[in-house]
């Protein structure tokens, strides 16, 4: 019996028609010459021949007597025809790149929440764009995955056996699987398996408890340690555990959602990374963290005087570890949006990432990502009820502003049944509080942002994509911290005044020549201020 762990479910305990927790991408492919399809009928082709590889995608939920605990998972034959669709896109589509259409088809198709009776997700195959420059046809993918089934990690994973890395789809041998299918859990059965669980994880947590106590020490000195790197400069006190300021995006949210997408050269990010001494990740936050100060300062807003906070998930998976599930946590990360200095707002960032980094170096460990559930089920749906309909997000302070996730892809070209993929924008979620949320994954030569937001809280989301671009454009400009400061131009020398007749006379030899100095009976007299004094110059001057 696989129950699903206490991180896993939670994302259907919270999930409501105002927060739906699936996660997924908007793919824009284009097809081969002289294609004629349907895409569709191709795509469910290629699904049926590797889903015996994707156990995520062949699995449903078998919910608990009385909601007592975590559900199990058990075996399900998912109807392709009902899990890949086909959306028609409206005309307009053919013209210009159509990305304004896609955006507004994500928004209309995120809200609807999946079929808890089914396997856990869902295709659409989006219909009517216009070719690319190529001169080839287009069609769009937008897929849904439950969050309780799939990380970001996890999805990369089933991004890896779905896609190819020739036009040509590969052939995967797969062996008949031995282990009897399980399609249904009877009620005794369910129970015992509850309860000795719920003993094995209390164990669990008592043998794990010195361990624990030990982390959290060195977690507490390490915060320490680096309060003081985020501390330099005057007006720049701050901690990655300070309570963010409340803005426009701290709200309860609404069913409606409102998408955006930006493209990034990598190559050019990493450059850029490399140039100022920090990290690809810290790249993206402060990208996201100048476009909010311009999104703000277009729409008049006055930008708090506290940094806004960015709750970044962080992977707890092992190297290798592809298994299906949730395997991360959240940690939080000062964003410097009060500074209005490029250069000092990049310099806050790498503190705050570089004070989080050492802070959950040494949390990693105890994290947990499972604990006991009976019980738990009615507790987590009551307090998600009672937070939207009191609109609690109002009424307590802040812990952050947004949510900023940087899932790291593929980076070479993809194909998905004979088509390239051109873009692989995330699409992530969005929660009471935190009505905004920037997911990056690097693909192919770019970094590919997804940008998700409640269309009540921030409807033109796609004014943001292009302030975060804009950001962008002031990165590159920005010269390194540690370049040296230009060298004054040289001050013009000054040619040595001429001695008049009599001195010349007299045996005196000019200053210029190194001889001993002129006796004071033999010192010539001063030359006219008009001969000696030449103008003077801006570069004497400095």
């Amino acid at each position: 019996m696989l129950q699903l762990s206490g991180l896993d479910a939670t994302f259907l305990y919270i999930e409501s028609p105002e927060m739906p927790m699936h996660v997924g991408a908007l793919h824009v492919l284009e097809l081969p010459k002289g294609y004629r399809g349907p895409f569709v009928k191709d795509l469910r082709a290629l699904m049926a021949a590797r889903l015996p590889l994707m156990p995520a995608l062949r699995r449903r939920l078998w919910w608990m007597p009385l909601n007592l605990a975590n559900p199990v998972w058990v075996d399900a034959e998912p109807d392709l025809t009902q899990h890949i669709v086909e959306v028609k896109l409206p005309a307009s589509a053919k013209k210009g790149d159509g990305l304004a259409e896609l955006h507004a088809a994500v928004g209309a198709l995120h809200p609807q929440l999946l079929d808890r009776s089914k396997p856990l997700w869902r295709f659409h195959v989006l219909e009517g764009l216009g070719n690319s420059h190529s001169g080839h046809k287009r069609v769009a993918l937008y897929s849904q995955v439950h969050h309780a089934a799939v990380d970001g990690q996890a999805a990369v994973a089933l991004a890896n056996i779905l896609f190819d890395l020739t036009p040509e789809p590969r052939v995967i041998e797969t062996r008949p699987s031995k282990r009897v299918k399980t399609f249904r859990h009877d009620m005794a059965e369910m129970l015992r398996g509850a309860i000795a669980g719920e003993v094995l994880q209390v164990g669990q947590i008592i043998r794990e408890l010195p361990a624990t106590v030990s982390s959290l020490t060195r977690a507490a000195g390490a915060v320490a340690m680096h309060t003081p790197l985020l501390n330099r400069g005057k007006g720049n006190k701050v901690s990655n555990l300070a309570l963010a300021p409340r803005t426009m995006l701290n709200v309860s949210v609404t069913p409606g959602r409102a998408f955006a997408s930006l493209s990034l050269p990598l190559a050019e990010m990493k450059a850029l990374a490399k140039l100022h001494e920090c990290s690809l990740n810290d790249v993206v936050l402060f990208v996201c963290a100048g476009g909010l100060r311009k999104y703000f300062a277009a729409h008049g807003i006055t930008v708090p005087r506290k940094p806004m906070i960015a709750a970044v998930p962080i992977s707890l998976r092992q190297p290798g570890d592809t298994s299906s599930d949730n395997q991360a946590s959240l940690s939080f990360i000062s964003l410097g949006t009060h500074l209005a200095d490029p250069q000092r707002r990049l310099a806050h960032i790498k503190a705050s990432s570089a004070a989080m980094k050492a802070t959950m170096g040494s949390l990693k460990s105890v994290l947990p990502t499972d604990f006991p559930s009976i019980g738990v089920p009615w507790l987590m749906e009551a307090a998600r009820s009672i937070y939207g309909k009191a609109k609690v997000a109002e009424r307590i302070p802040p812990v952050a502003t947004l949510a900023i996730s940087n899932v790291p892809g593929p980076q070479v070209p993809l194909y998905l049944a004979g088509a390239r993929m051109l873009t692989n924008y995330p699409t992530s979620i969005v929660v009471h509080g935190l009505a905004l949320n920037v997911t990056v994954q690097s693909f192919d030569k770019h970094m590919d942002f997804g940008m998700m937001a409640d269309a009540a809280a921030m409807p033109d989301v796609a004014r943001y994509a292009e302030a975060v671009r804009a950001a962008y454009a002031d990165l590159q400009l920005l010269p390194p911290e540690s370049a040296p400061a230009p060298a004054p131009a040289p001050a013009r020398k000054r040619p040595a005044a001429k001695a008049p007749p009599a001195a010349k006379k007299a045996g005196a030899a000019p200053a210029a020549q190194g001889r001993r100095a002129p006796t004071a009976a033999s010192k010539p007299a001063p030359a006219p201020a008009r001969q000696s004094r030449q103008p003077v110059t801006k570069a004497t001057k400095a």
